[in-house]
């Protein structure tokens, strides 16, 4: 029987997951789509930042989802 704190673990990890995939796939999609129009290095590495950012904010989730199942099991 799932508890509503399971089900909000899950929720997250859901979250954090379709971000990591999103996150790469639109990182790479910028990145072939510089590549191809010639911008200027400055406006990659703006996208390679971002990537940066979202793949930490997924790691720092998957970390609280982490810490809060192993708190819960005692």
């Amino acid at each position: 029987m799932s508890t509503p704190t399971d089900t909000q673990l899950s929720r997250k990890g859901r979250i954090a997951g379709l971000v990591i995939a999103g996150t790469m796939v639109a990182w790479l999609a910028a990145q072939w789509l510089g590549g191809q129009m010639g911008w200027p290095a400055r406006y990659v590495f703006l996208f390679d930042f971002a990537a940066i950012g979202a793949l930490i904010w997924a790691l720092v989730v998957t970390y609280q989802i982490w810490r809060a199942r192993r708190d819960n099991q005692g």
